[in-house]
């Protein structure tokens, strides 16, 4: 972030584009973009929307893979204070057609290869236009044609007529547009909605304000400055774009004159390769990726030396990857907890200090409170007792967008104060460190996705056979947990299969919703209100494992 302190997300940018200018700030597949080549780009892009009819306060959806793209018309929605809603490439039109519906978006910005999920739900929403971008939109000619040659880059089809624009063309329509009007931004207008899947089955939009994406961007970049100053840093990124931790970690070098890699895919030999040519210096990821890493037959074929942080997030860091990491690279893993609600890190484990608890999630950040309290009861606990984590800040999130029942069970007034219930239970101890002790039973963290129970419940509950479902987390050391589903057919069925009820959630489901095993059972353990016990169930798992 630069010296002075911004409240305003494009500020902030134009700020380190003047300091930086001429410093390479993306690079991707090989191509090199200065902080000032990137700021002629986003006016551009900005007055295109403009002259399209997008305001203040409208919402833009971002439904693209990591391309330069992803990063420019990010910026152009936060130019004229819009709304970016960024969703994952990896969405089906189920996913496009709820978002763009309960975001009330009237602009999506796709890759070719996903426009036919667009397409298919265009009329069915408020959406009116359609930006379409291609993976070597910033590619040089000959780069583009090896590429097609050798069918290195995906390429899709798309549509024309009324509201349907490539980039470039979008990036024309700019350079002929009059130049933007004054646009005030405040620094509690919400630049983005990231969606959560949350405890239900539909994902929830989280409004975050200009002020608190940039507290957590500069909280982040905080933590590995002692290592790493700003301004010198390479950055891989290494989590998606859409999710808070690869925002906190990817943006954060943006806003701080460092420089970011891009891959459109996240192929290790690929990643190896960048962190060799380019010295990164900063890697990042979940315990999933860096498992990956450590496990990949062919990484002593590469130098990694030059990286000084790694980070790690989006699920609790195992011990023991952490030391076989510390073994082979002489390097430690740096872990933080964070929620999107949160906008990112509530805990991150300072680096500037020697030893520090290996099954901590770090120190609370200083712009972010806690309370560990009873979930029964809502009474704070004593230092060192593990209850439900309650975190609140000045610029905090208080609400879900549109959903006043989501937001009733997840918000609560205390002392004056609101809070948002992570349904997480943690301990803090007398010194402020944070250790996890056990997830909502509610929510299953699967390769590093937020994976809503009560989703999956319900797909399997549509099939004619089920007459009741539970499906928990089951522990995992390669993706955290897996899935499993207890199910309980109707009794005058024969000759379901798990196969038959697999491929239904596959047809249901994102690939990474689909449980991965299946028992069948007479009955689901309940309390005396009828309520699904999954705890008992993940913790009957958990003694089968032990």
């Amino acid at each position: 972030m630069p010296e002075q302190s911004f409240t305003n997300i494009f500020d902030a940018f134009k700020q380190t584009a003047a300091n930086f200018k001429n410093r390479t700030t993306l690079i991707y597949l090989g191509e090199k973009f200065t902080y000032s080549q990137i700021e002629v780009l986003v006016e551009q892009l900005a007055q295109a929307f403009y002259k399209l009819g997008i305001r203040k306060g409208d919402r833009v959806m971002i439904y693209l893979p990591h391309v330069p793209q992803w990063i420019t018309l990010w910026l152009a929605v936060q130019r004229i204070g819009a709304i970016a809603v960024p969703v994952t490439h990896f969405y089906g039109h189920h996913e496009v057609k709820y978002i763009a519906n309960d975001s009330g978006s009237e602009t999506i910005c796709c890759i070719d290869t996903n426009f036919g999920y667009v397409s298919r739900v265009f009329s069915d929403t408020p959406l009116k236009r359609i930006i379409v971008c291609n993976v070597a939109d910033h590619l040089p000619l000959i780069k583009t044609i090896i590429g097609k040659i050798y069918n290195k880059l995906p390429e899709g089809t798309f549509g024309t007529g009324e509201g349907i624009i490539t980039y470039n063309n979008l990036l024309k329509m700019g350079k002929s547009a009059p130049p933007l009007p004054q646009i005030k931004t405040e620094g509690t207008d919400i630049c983005e909605m990231l969606y959560t899947g949350g405890t239900t089955g539909f994902p929830k939009g989280v409004p975050i304000s200009q002020v608190l994406f940039l507290q957590s961007l500069d909280e982040q970049r905080k933590a590995g400055e002692p290592l790493v100053p700003r301004g010198e840093d390479v950055v891989i990124q290494g989590a998606p774009l859409y999710h808070i931790l690869g925002q906190a970690v990817g943006f954060g070098a943006l806003f701080s004159g460092d420089t970011l890699i891009l891959l459109p895919r996240m192929n290790l030999d690929a990643v190896f390769d960048h962190i060799q040519r380019y010295k990164v210096k900063t890697f990042f990821g979940t315990p999933t990726f860096y498992r990956m890493v450590l496990e990949h037959d062919r990484l002593d074929l590469y130098d990694l030396s030059s990286l000084k942080y790694n980070f790690s997030g989006a699920d609790v860091l195992p011990r023991e990857v952490a030391r076989r990491w510390y073994k082979k690279f002489g390097k430690k893993i740096y872990s933080g907890y964070g929620a999107t609600e949160t906008c990112g890190g509530v805990s991150l484990v300072p680096t500037e200090i020697g030893d520090f608890p290996e099954e901590s999630a770090g120190k609370i950040v200083p712009f972010q409170k806690v309370k560990v309290v009873d979930p029964e009861t809502m009474e704070p606990l004593p230092p060192n007792e593990a209850g439900e984590l309650l975190v609140a800040s000045e610029n905090m999130v208080t609400a879900y967008w549109n959903k006043p029942e989501e937001t009733a069970n997840s918000f609560i007034e205390l002392d004056g104060q609101i809070w948002y219930k992570t349904g997480d239970m943690v301990r803090v101890d007398e010194e402020g460190w944070l250790f996890f002790a056990d997830r909502s039973a509610d929510v299953i963290k699967h390769k590093g996705y937020r994976v809503a129970a009560s989703k999956v419940e319900t797909a399997l509950q549509e099939h004619f056979a089920v007459i009741a479902s539970c499906v928990v987390g089951v522990p995992d050391e390669k993706f955290g947990e897996r899935i499993k589903a207890f199910v309980v057919l109707k009794e005058d069925v024969k000759g379901v299969t798990s196969y038959e009820l697999l491929k239904w959630c596959r047809d249901r489901l994102s690939s990474y919703e689909v449980p991965q095993y299946i028992e069948f059972r007479d009955m689901l353990p309940k309390s005396k209100v009828g309520k699904l016990l999954r705890r008992e169930l993940r913790s009957e798992e958990r003694r089968k494992q032990a």
